[in-house]
């Protein structure tokens, strides 16, 4: 007789989820495109969670069939998954994702694998991986009530969206402009950790569905306002125009009104940690570094900092006066500038790109706490280098922006 595990599975069921561990690497990504497309035909009411982009890039069926995959692997350990589970779930409460959302997903996810592998998807595997997504899912319902019991119970008592001002915009770099909001209704508002995210929903004339994104706030916690600080994504021959960041930048001004949620994320500043602070960032992902740049100097000015940007050129530098400002005030803060391809007449530390011998002569210890955000090109580039110089794994803090990807390999 099958015995019960302490996850609720019985061990004919995990055995035959172990087994399609191969069948997932090599369909996965098949099986959840499948299952979105299957779900948004009969509930196209969704799109207005998920975001369209990610679908049509194909980014969000590959992150989740990463996720599914990592289940099957780990199906007789979750734990050993429970922080990816807790990002994603981190971006469920942004979003909004609620309890009854989860047995659609369910539902369609087999009707995925069904469709994808046709007769090999037995009885047996479509109802093993019917048992095992109930356990899946109530990891993640659990993780989230507990997320949304405390953000109803922080300042503001807020769920889902709210209502924010925009009291002033401005322009930053070329492509990068700057959101500074206040709630609607002129009621308090909580505080949030420095690199953390709020979703804007966008609700376009025009446009079948809301567009909802996650952007981080660029701004020291305590303010009497969030500054969300945009790039605005130009269409090229690989991608598509930024939905959003082109709302924002040309149709959202000074007075608009535009809803939001509670702040989250699960990447933001130990500020308990007073060992060296390098930030690293590339193009827009100085946003979450502003922050936490802005957050350490008032909170911990004797710590010593270094804040390393990479950018194309000064044109598209945003926030270089206001970090100028913060290292000619304090002492312990160091700023390097790393351009691409600069214009005649700019000043720079390093033209070209962030490279590990040049690292090694501007930090002062591989023992610090390191954290950087870029474009994925940039980061698996930062991670690469950061390891080769001998930092722990434990010390080094990253957060993509998008779906969840392995920059480590």
């Amino acid at each position: 007789m099958a015995t019960e595990t302490t996850i609720g599975l019985n061990q004919d069921t995990i055995e035959i989820i172990k087994a399609t561990v191969p069948v997932l690497e090599e369909h996965g990504t098949a099986i959840t495109t499948r299952f979105y497309q299957l779900m948004f035909k009969d509930h196209p009411e969704l799109k207005n969670i998920f975001n369209q982009t990610n679908q049509r890039k194909g980014d969000q069926p590959k992150a989740l069939a990463n996720t599914v995959y990592a289940a099957a692997v780990h199906i007789e350990n979750l734990e050993a998954i429970l922080p990816a589970v807790k990002q994603i779930s981190q971006k469920h409460r942004s979003l909004n994702i609620k309890p009854e959302h989860y047995p659609i997903v369910g539902k369609y996810l087999l009707m995925g694998i069904k469709d994808v592998l046709g007769d090999a998807a037995t009885d047996d595997i479509i109802d093993a991986w019917a048992k095992a997504y109930g356990v899946i899912a109530d990891v993640f319902i659990s993780l989230e009530k507990e997320m949304y019991d405390e953000v109803k119970n922080t300042t503001g008592d807020w769920v889902d969206f709210r209502d924010f001002t925009v009291v002033k915009k401005e322009v930053e770099s070329d492509v990068i402009t700057s959101f500074y909001l206040q709630s609607a209704d002129g009621k308090a508002f909580p505080s949030y950790q420095p690199g953390q995210y709020i979703t804007v929903k966008a609700e376009i004339p025009g446009e079948s569905y809301n567009h909802l994104r996650q952007y981080s706030l660029s701004c020291a916690p305590g303010e009497e306002y969030y500054r969300l600080s945009v790039k605005r994504e130009d269409a090229t021959s690989e991608n598509p125009k930024g939905v959003v960041s082109s709302f924002l930048h040309h149709h959202i001004e000074e007075g608009s009104v535009i809803p939001i949620s509670a702040p989250s994320g699960d990447f933001y500043l130990d500020q308990s940690d007073t060992r060296p602070l390098i930030l690293i960032s590339g193009g827009v992902g100085l946003t979450p570094m502003m922050s936490m740049l802005e957050t350490v100097t008032q909170n911990q000015p004797e710590r010593e900092i270094i804040y390393i940007h990479a950018a194309r050129s000064g044109k598209f530098h945003a926030m270089k006066d206001r970090v100028d400002e913060i290292a000619s005030a304090a002492k312990n803060v160091t700023s390097l500038t790393v351009y691409d391809s600069p214009t005649e007449g700019e000043t720079y530390d390093k033209k070209g790109y962030i490279d590990q011998e040049w690292l090694s002569t501007v930090l002062p210890t591989s023992d610090a706490a390191f954290y950087f955000c870029g474009p994925k090109g940039f980061m698996r580039a930062a991670y690469k280098h950061l390891k080769a110089l001998n930092v722990a794994d434990s010390d080094i803090h990253f957060e993509i922006f998008g779906p969840p990807e392995d920059i480590t390999q």
